[in-house]
């Protein structure tokens, strides 16, 4: 075992060697193959490419050298297109930090039984008239990069939970497509997260309607691990257990606390609404660590583009079938 795996549980290391190809006499080797990659796009900026970083990028690539190097690209060339959403890339920006207090995103305590952290966004609370969805993306991908700082992570990977509820059609209708396709290039395309699964619960009509329209844009492997679960909290249960669920989700824990991510973000800035200064997106985690915050979730909601939606059946809502298909 190097220096570069000693965050990771004997178990874990067993299945990175096992699931993602990860072999410690060749780790060192392999980095610096895809590090030798970079002179091949003298158009990005490659701000970071020490090992450690790009060690995340090969994980959830599963050690395929051109792959994590295209994921590494990807994920700069996106903060370089979109400079606008780093410029003030902290938790304590004030759209970000609103976002964060009302849970965008919140973390579950305990991890799931593949070791993997649940990640829960409630629609329902998100207070349009004190942030945007952008400020929303930023506070989840700012989220993102404190959680990947764990290697343990880097190899198990997430779990993300989104409950429609009290979700209104109005603020459906803000979903654009260009804002859909912002975060879809983001999450999905940019960022070296391993996503076990993502589960859509209590979702109305339009949110079925909406995951109508974005499914062609979505890679064959991440339709795979999307669930419909509608108000079939036993589906759910099927794959996260209740054990570990706060009681919104049918289980056996209270009420989700909306700031509990927040505050470990803001830490003491959590009752704080004077802003600070920080670096972008290349602040090293601990300083990222005392910008991100979580404070009590509240239910945002999420929008679709009316123009595109069609009334679904209810039936039909009821007898959608879970999509998803775990490693």
């Amino acid at each position: 075992m190097t220096h570069l795996q000693a965050g990771l549980s004997p178990e874990t290391l067993e299945k990175a060697r096992l699931e993602l190809n990860e072999n410690p006499d060749t780790l060192h080797q392999d980095i610096q193959e895809v590090r030798d990659m970079v002179i091949t796009r003298p158009d990005i900026g490659f701000l970071r490419t020490d090992d450690a970083f790009i060690l995340r990028f090969l994980r959830a690539r599963k050690f395929q050298h051109f792959e994590a190097f295209r994921l590494l690209a990807q994920y700069f060339e996106y903060r370089q297109q979109n400079l606008d959403m780093f410029k003030s890339f902290k938790a304590t920006d004030p759209g970000i930090k609103q976002a964060l207090k009302d849970g965008f995103p919140g973390g579950l305590a305990n991890l799931d039984h593949y070791g993997r952290k649940i990640l829960v966004l409630f629609a329902a609370n998100w207070d349009q008239s004190r942030y945007t969805l952008v400020d929303i993306l930023r506070a989840i991908l700012l989220s993102l990069e404190a959680m990947i700082e764990d290697p343990e992570l880097q190899v198990n990977g997430f779990v993300l939970i989104i409950d429609w509820s009290n979700f209104t059609f109005k603020q459906a209708s803000k979903l654009t497509p260009s804002m859909l396709r912002l975060a879809i290039e983001g999450l999905q395309d940019s960022f070296p997260a391993r996503f076990g699964g993502i589960h859509f619960v209590n979702q109305p009509w339009y949110i079925h309607a909406l995951y109508t329209v974005i499914r062609p844009f979505l890679k064959e492997k991440t339709r795979k691990r999307i669930f419909l679960h509608g108000n079939n909290l036993n589906s759910l249960h099927q794959l996260i257990h209740p054990e570990i669920l706060p009681s919104e989700f049918g289980g056996m824990l209270p009420p989700y606390d909306m700031g509990t991510w927040a505050r470990t973000l803001l830490d003491h800035e959590y009752d704080d609404d004077s802003e600070c200064n920080a670096d972008s997106y290349n602040t090293p985690a601990k300083d990222i660590d005392k910008d991100l915050s979580p404070k009590s979730m509240k239910r945002s909601q999420s929008v679709v583009d009316p123009g595109v939606l069609k009334r679904m059946d209810k039936n039909e809502e009821e007898n959608m079938q879970p999509l998803l298909s775990l490693d």
